[in-house]
């Protein structure tokens, strides 16, 4: 039988991929590699993952890896 995950997975996937279409698209614009990397893991890494707490984990790691690493490539 199927069966739907939580709320707060499906809000997290639909969040983090909405952002990280978002900073794929700068990424590509701007012609960098870091943003578009981390945009791309954004939008695919909630398909592999269905613990609610480890999708609002990995997405606002990724986050901060974004804002951290801003500047360096």
């Amino acid at each position: 039988m199927f069966s739907l995950p939580p709320a707060g997975a499906l809000f997290g996937g639909l969040a983090f991929g909405v952002v990280g279409m978002g900073v794929f698209a700068y990424g590509k614009k701007q012609a960098r590699f870091m943003p578009m990397g981390i945009g791309a893991a954004l939008m695919v890494y909630p398909y592999f993952i269905t613990s609610t707490w480890l999708i609002w984990a990995v997405g606002v790691g990724l986050c901060v890896a974004l804002y951290v690493l801003r500047d360096r490539y």
